[in-house]
């Protein structure tokens, strides 16, 4: 796998940590081989696949043979009331051996429902397989997203980290001038500490994200994962109702609530199927030894063959299946407003998350505009205090409210790939 080569250095895995840049269709891909919860449903797919082919071993003949040997005693022959006993010898060895094979030819459709029916489960099994990889994906975007959104703010920290040494320096350089006051220093050296501290939780929080992601990805967790920058002016934009066109044919809930319907529906014909008779071609042949049925007994071989129709029929399903058929018409009706549900849900859930994304950029727009406002403002303050014309919490509070703002601008970018990202997890599309 070309992509675990990438992350291998000298043949041997590095053990120290190792930076590897990597896409979101990288790492579905990665996931594909390596995450265990995507090949357990896979398994569970070819095993599926596996049960429709045994289900159709219904339609081949089915051969029984049976072959004894056996030691014989003699048989003793008695009057009705037990007297006059005398023996019959018979021949010790004794063989039987028979060959039968049988053909269904009319089942009243249980076989090919049974095989239909083993093809739905099989398809369900496969949209258990499909909705986990989607869960799996969106658990990938959501680890990925969040990555990236720590590294931005490590940014904006780091230029805020230097930007506050910068200004710590000009004060102490002030300070031994007389200009400026110990206090104000200090101030500046505690917003230092916050700063450095607010960057090692997040360093620490994306870690951890960092081990997640590399446990779903089957990566070792000595792989530290670089985050490529994703434009959000290349998102495939689609409207409300394009989004939920789209869902009504791909959402894995809906797809699965009309196997659920289809599945009862051929439950339901297996119900009728047992209230029909079922006719099978027969032939078989018979060789058994000694002749015990006369007397005295023939050391011989007796062979026979027949053929012909076998019907079977089981008359108590008459009575015994009206209730089965009516609560299958009850799983029916169940299923079908099962399916009302998953649409309604489906529906609800694409509306606010298309809400969720249309107001991401709206926020987007707001938060870039407020980093500019407060840029604005720090510049401002950050010149009126040099001419002391601003106190150093006039100068500390700018500096807040820049960081803060700039900080809120990278989680509304974050916000708009991770609802767009959301739009494809419900529609099944991700």
């Amino acid at each position: 796998m070309p992509l675990l080569w990438a992350l291998c250095t000298n043949d041997v895995c590095a053990q120290s940590v190792e930076r590897q840049s990597l896409t979101l269709e990288q790492m579905f891909e990665l996931a594909e081989q390596n995450n265990n919860r995507i090949k357990a449903h896979t398994t569970a797919v070819r095993q599926a696949v596996e049960e429709v082919k045994v289900a159709k071993n219904a339609y081949l003949p089915s051969i029984e043979t049976s072959l004894s040997v056996s030691y014989n005693s003699d048989g003793t022959i008695l009057d009705r009331d037990f007297g006059n006993a005398f023996t019959a010898e018979i021949p010790d060895f004794g063989n039987n051996f028979i060959v039968e094979v049988s053909q269904v030819i009319y089942a009243g459709g249980a076989i090919r429902s049974g095989i239909e029916l083993s093809g739905l489960k099989a398809q369900i099994t496969s949209l258990h397989a499909d909705r986990n990889r989607q869960e799996v994906r969106f658990l990938i975007v959501g680890n990925y997203l969040e990555i990236s959104k720590l590294s931005n703010q490590v940014e904006v920290l780091d230029s805020h980290i230097s930007q506050t040494e910068k200004v710590l320096e000009e004060m102490r350089i002030r300070h031994e001038q007389g200009t400026a006051l110990h206090n104000d220093i200090t101030r500046y050296e505690l917003q230092l500490q916050n700063l450095r501290y607010t960057k090692t939780t997040l360093l620490n929080a994306k870690q951890l994200l960092n081990n997640q992601l590399t446990m779903a990805l089957g990566l070792p967790e000595s792989v530290e994962i670089q985050t490529d920058s994703i434009d959000i002016a290349n998102l495939n934009e689609k409207n409300a109702t394009q989004w939920q066109d789209i869902a009504a044919q791909t959402a894995i809930p809906l797809q699965m609530a009309e196997k659920a319907i289809q599945i009862n529906k051929q439950q339901k014909r297996l119900t009728h199927a047992e209230r029909l008779p079922k006719v099978a071609l027969f032939a078989m042949n018979n060789l058994t030894g000694p002749v015990t049925i006369e007397i005295p007994a023939l050391n011989k071989n007796f062979n026979y063959w027949a053929v012909g129709v076998g019907i079977t029929y089981q008359f108590d399903n008459l009575y015994k299946t009206n209730k089965k058929i009516k609560a299958n018409k009850l799983s029916i009706q169940r299923a079908q407003e099962e399916m009302l549900v998953a649409q309604e849900e489906v529906r609800l859930g694409m509306q606010a998350a298309y809400s969720n994304y249309r107001d991401a950029y709206t926020l987007l727009e707001t938060k870039e505009k407020s980093v500019e406002l407060a840029r604005q403002n720090y510049d401002v303050v950050n010149y009126r205090y040099a001419n002391d014309l601003a106190l150093i919490t006039d100068l500390l509070d700018a500096s807040s409210q820049k960081l803060d703002a700039e900080l809120q601008a990278v989680n509304a970018r974050i916000n708009i790939l991770f609802n767009y990202y959301k739009l494809h997890y419900i529609s099944g599309t991700l």
